[in-house]
């Protein structure tokens, strides 16, 4: 006997049956659409705001520096990670929190090297188009390019003086970008549009269990950091002005809200900093919390939020591990003062969902928080251990300029090296992919200052010129992410150092060269500054010690050096941080207060990035107008024209200007490293790295560190 038809789709409505099992299946029951103002009160709509964050052109698993496939990191996974989420959530929304143009070899090719032309659409944003985003906000990032190059690849004409888009239609989103407190400083108006609505029809359940479809608009702002104008000063000086992102939330709800948005979702391309409010601090998505929006999508500072829900999952960062419960900051389930919030990362390497169960109450629809809930998800999200795979269809979109970009990488810069540059043990004094860098800047100080024609740099040609640099790559993104460049195979015939390198030196193709002329006090502040990395370690402890508790921050670890490594230093570990720094010497003598030096640094730093005491931009004395990687790649070639051809460890990568100072511990002290390389810190002389222990939940090896040797 056949089902009652009738009876069975009003049980398919209810919920109540999931498949047919008859041979006669039912016809697909549609849901009613209620006239406007009609819905009833008691509906209920559960929908996905999805996120991806700091995608950085990360488009493929691949890292070009290493030319290498990376399972850890791609869009062409996130793909995949996005195709589950949407089967899960019908009704759902895939936005982007910025920092998507800019950071890798395949990036600054198209925007630098051999600039795309209007007709053509970025590579990242080829494949946001091909995923159907539904919005998109800005980052930092999105201004290294200048500009011009971000009007055109936007398709937007930003009304800002001397700032042309090429006419016609350019290559860009298909997706509504907005950003919010940003705005012309001719204009006073906001460059982008400040918000939008995006309105979705999304499938409902009405009191008596019925499926009726309900439209539900959704506005989205977006924000960035207030230190673009100094991060960024070359590109923006006098061009453009950024207010807090508090006071722009507050100034635009009004209009989203009156334009009918149901759903306010801030993009907020900082983190989560439950500091005093100011609308120059860096990290403001804490205070836009409580402007009334009602879920916050977070970037910046590429770290999960909330802790990952998959088996094994890593710690959270102690960063937002030791905020106070006075923070209302809940890091387990994702919430900020009330508000859903995640942050998915960085590189595509997670998928931030959260899903938003809402009701009809009162003629509005208010959120429902008991029944919210907020996930980054990750590539291991099944099992913690089973790597989802990669979308084809994405590496088939962006194939021709993923071999250009690797046909780019390998062209020869007419230099080899006889030893490998990494950064693995970076924090445990290893310096050979620093020092070339260091080298390379103070080399660029000294020609400059000897050969300008700026009077006002006359009286500095005997002060002494040293450098300081991080190792951008050490860590941050996972263990996966460490600076790598491999010596010469024989001096038969020795691989010669390319393109890609320099970049793996030096990560940011954004920063400019820039020298600051400071006192022996300045230098002392910045380097107990840069020693903040380190967790302070209890001598007396039993239990088990991470020397470097976050990588979070690790572009603010300088090292210094200078030529002859004249200058030394040590860092005491077991000190409070602001108290570290011992054994300051240059020339064998110890450096006073009032010693003068100029530093060589980047344009980040010089400015005030990273808030070191008393660098903020007012002790600058030169402001070059070449990149720092520019500086890097052009000293490797000018070693290869008139240094015999060879980078060296002996004159290039063994001269290590600072140590700890030694401590005996009771209890045993680790580093978390790329696992697999204990035969580098042995080779170079790293002898506070005595052993390779296990992997943590991030895949980080655990090393022992002997502070006493």
């Amino acid at each position: 006997m056949k089902t009652n038809k009738v009876l069975l789709a009003a049980l398919i409505a209810a919920g109540v049956v999931g498949c047919g099992g008859d041979d006669d299946p039912p016809a697909a029951v549609t849901p009613e659409t209620p006239a406007a103002g009609k819905i009833a009160e008691g509906t209920t709509v559960t929908f996905a705001l999805m996120e991806t964050t700091d995608l950085h052109s990360n488009v493929l698993s691949y890292n070009y520096y290493a030319l290498a496939e990376d399972t850890s990191l791609g869009m062409e996974r996130t793909a995949t990670l996005i195709a589950g989420a949407r089967a899960e959530n019908p009704n759902n929304v895939l936005l982007d929190d910025g920092d998507v143009i800019q950071g890798t070899l395949l990036a600054d090719l198209q925007a630098v090297t051999k600039p795309i032309p209007c007709t053509d659409t970025l590579a990242v944003h080829k494949a946001m188009n091909a995923l159907k985003y539904d919005g998109g906000g800005f980052g930092n990032h999105e201004f290294n390019y200048g500009l011009p190059f971000l009007s055109q690849v936007t398709n937007t004409d930003l009304n800002i003086p001397g700032v042309t888009k090429p006419a016609g239609t350019c290559g860009a989103p298909s997706f509504p970008l907005v950003l919010t407190n940003v705005t012309g400083v001719a204009s006073g108006k906001p460059i982008f549009q400040p918000y939008a609505v995006l309105p979705r029809d999304f499938s409902a359940t009405a009191p008596d269990g019925s499926k009726v479809n309900v439209k539900l608009n959704i506005g989205i702002m977006s924000f960035v950091p207030p230190q673009i104008l100094e991060w960024d000063q070359k590109n923006l000086a006098g061009k453009v002005a950024v207010s807090g992102a508090k006071e722009a939330a507050q100034q635009y709800l009004p209009e989203l809200r009156s334009k009918g948005a149901d759903v306010v979702v801030a993009l907020s391309h900082g983190g989560i900093d439950p500091s005093p409010y100011s609308p120059k601090m860096e990290n403001q998505s804490y205070h836009l919390a409580g402007t009334g929006i009602d879920a916050l999508l977070v970037g910046h500072s590429h770290l999960i939020f909330p802790k990952g829900k998959e088996t094994g999952a890593a710690a959270l960062d102690p960063s937002l591990a030791a905020l106070p419960a006075s923070a209302n900051v809940d890091a387990i389930n994702g919430f900020v003062n009330g508000v859903p919030t995640v942050m998915a990362q960085s590189w595509g390497r997670r998928l931030g969902i959260i899903k938003m169960t809402m009701v009809y109450q009162g003629g509005k629809w208010v959120t429902q928080p008991a029944k919210t809930t907020v996930e980054s998800r990750g590539f291991k999200y099944t099992d913690g251990t089973t790597l989802v795979k990669a979308d084809p269809a994405i590496a088939s979109l962006v194939a021709t300029e993923h071999a250009a970009t690797i046909a780019y990488a390998k062209e020869p810069l007419g230099v080899t090296t006889d030893f490998e540059m990494s950064s693995y043990f970076s924090l445990a004094g290893d310096v050979t992919a620093i020092e070339l860098v260091n080298q390379a800047q103070i080399d660029y100080v000294k020609n400059f200052i000897a050969t300008t024609t700026d009077t006002t740099l006359a009286g500095f040609k005997n002060i002494p010129v040293i450098s300081c640099s991080a190792p951008f790559k050490a860590g941050r993104n996972g263990p996966s992410d460490f600076t790598d460049v491999a010596p010469g195979a024989s001096a038969a015939a020795p691989v010669g150092l390319q393109i890609r390198n320099p970049g793996d030196l030096y990560l940011y193709s954004n920063n400019n060269l820039q020298a600051v002329k400071i006192k022996g006090s300045d230098l002392k502040a910045w380097l107990e500054a840069s020693a903040k990395q380190f967790g302070q370690i209890d001598p007396a402890k039993t239990t088990e010690q991470d020397l470097v508790p976050s990588y979070g921050t690790i572009y603010n670890y300088d090292v210094f050096y200078a030529e002859n490594n004249a200058l030394t230093y040590q860092i005491d570990v077991t000190k409070p941080a602001g108290s570290r720094i011992v054994n300051l010497t240059y020339q064998g003598k110890p450096v006073a207060d009032g010693d003068d030096f100029i530093v060589a640094t980047n344009d980040y730093r010089a400015g005030g990035g990273g808030n070191v005491p008393g660098i903020d931009g007012s002790k600058t004395i030169i402001k070059s107008p070449d990149a720092n990687q520019t500086v890097v790649s052009n000293y490797l070639q000018k070693i290869g024209k008139s240094g015999g051809g060879k980078v060296t460890l002996a004159a290039n990568g063994a001269a290590r200007s600072w140590s700890f100072a030694k401590v005996k511990t009771a209890g045993p002290v680790i580093l978390r490293s790329a696992p697999g390389h204990l035969a580098i810190a042995q080779v170079n002389g790293i002898a506070v790295v005595t052993a390779e222990g296990g992997l943590d939940a991030s895949g980080f090896a655990k090393y022992a560190i002997d502070l006493s040797k």
